[in-house]
Formats: C-alpha cells, structure tokens, sequence
C-alpha cells in the first residue's frame, strides 16, 4: 500500500502533468499543504522532496518549491560528424548560418548564449600518449558553453585540445575572439590543410561531480554522460582530444547505422 507522502506526490505530480500547475508557478507552502492534505508537515516534505528527485520541482531556499521549467532537449547523432564535415568546405555565409547546437537543440543562433576561453597548457601522461606527443607538448585548450537565451545552464561541458605546433600555421586559430568559429574544430583544422578521417567516441556515465551538477543545474540524482572523442587525420595521426559532459536529464543520443545488403 501506498505511504502518506507518496499519495501526496502522486497527486501534485498529476497536477503537473495535466498543467494544472505551470512551469514556473510557485507550489503552497508547506504549512498549506500539510491543511490541504491533512497531513503532517515533514510527510509533505518528503511528498515535495521525491518530486524535486525526479526533478519536477525546485527548492529555492527562502522562497519556496515551484514546478521546474522544462529545460530544452538536445539529441545527439553519429550523422553529426559527416554533416560537419560537408559543411567545412562550404563558403562562409553558409558556414556562419548555423552550428551543431543548433542542429542537435533545432534553435537558432539568436536563441543561444556562447562563450569560449582559449589557454595554452603542458600534455600531460593522457593527453601526450593521445596524441603521441612527448610530455609536456604545448596544446591549446578549448573550453565551450553554449545554453539557450531563457535558460541557465548550458547545453554541456566540453574541453577540447589541439597541439599548438600542429594549428599555429594558422594565428587565428589560436585567438579565442574569433569564436565562435563559422565550420568549427573541422574547418579550423582545414584552413592548416587537415582533413579529419576518422572520429572515435567512447560514452561513459557516472554521477556529477558537485562542481559539474552546479554549473549543470541537474536535479538530485540526476547523472552525467562523459563523451570522449578521438579525430584523426588522413595519415592515422590524432589531430583533436575532446571530452564532453552531458547532463542526462535533457540529452538524447541517437545512431543510426545503415547495414550492406545481402
């Protein structure tokens, strides 16, 4: 049989679902509930605490529970890889019209906050065996965030790295004012005569670090996925290290893998 508090979720949760109550609104407080339900104040928090896990509500200390605005979903496929690709040789106004957020989120650009920060840093042991570069190697490491205009949390965390040697033929790869770059990481590469071959992703999950669910702003129990991506070039070398964080809460990935016919 059903707890008390569980009773209670199932009917805001109802409530929530049916639109009763819009995203955004602030729920009674909890002295209210506990009148409305007929039930003691620590059952409605454990009610509102098994919502707030499943990520339907938020706490905002001093002000309340209120119903969780639906953040916007981004689906990530293996076709993304190719369609950068084609989109590197083409001119820049095409180039400049949209990016890979936008295709995976189906926004425009007008509807994102981007920001990047470039820092020249020494490989360490995993990197440098990476790129099969001595330790120490000089690479130029890339951090991005991109989220929607209406929200707070950006869309993922991700670091990429490129050997410095490899992209300084090129000056403007090296200035972070010039993000964000119209083609991306496969048509910078193709302006120092690059061509990426072969992209590898490993997927792995785990729960967020604090840091990671801060920035994220995931609900409680909420993981991560953890995308590391391997490009290499024509000549088998690796030309780019990524690691990107997913918040699993809004992140879809999607392949799709055509089969040889009998």
């Amino acid at each position: 049989m059903p707890k008390a508090y569980e009773v209670i979720a199932d009917d805001i949760r109802r409530s929530i679902r049916e639109g009763e109550r819009r995203p955004g609104e602030r729920l009674p407080a909890e002295t209210e509930l506990a009148e409305r339900y007929r039930r003691s104040v620590p059952t409605i928090q454990n009610a509102l605490r098994l919502l707030s896990e499943e990520g339907l509500i938020d706490k905002r200390h001093g002000l309340g529970n209120f119903v969780r605005r639906p953040r916007t979903l981004a689906v990530r496929d293996n076709r993304r890889h190719q369609w950068e690709k084609d989109r590197a040789r083409q001119p820049l106004p095409q180039r400049a019209a949209t990016g890979a957020t936008e295709r995976e989120t189906g926004l425009d650009a007008g509807d994102l906050v981007f920001h990047a920060s470039y820092r020249e840093v020494k490989a360490s042991a995993e990197l440098a065996r990476g790129f099969g570069v001595p330790e120490r190697t000089v690479l130029l490491e890339r951090t991005y965030r991109t989220r929607c205009a209406t929200e707070t949390a950006p869309f993922s965390l991700v670091t990429s790295y490129l050997v410095r040697d490899v992209i300084a033929a090129n000056p403007a790869l090296l200035d972070q004012g010039n993000e964000p770059w119209p083609g991306g990481t496969q048509h910078q590469l193709r302006t120092v005569g690059i061509e990426v071959e072969r992209i590898e992703e490993r997927f792995t999950a785990r729960p967020p670090t604090p840091e990671e669910a801060a920035e994220l702003d995931l609900p409680p129990g909420t993981s991560v996925i953890l995308l590391h991506k391997r490009s290499y070039d024509t000549e088998g070398r690796v030309v780019d290290i990524t690691d990107v964080t997913l918040p699993g809460d809004r992140t879809e990935l999607l392949f799709t893998t055509t089969l040889e016919r009998w």
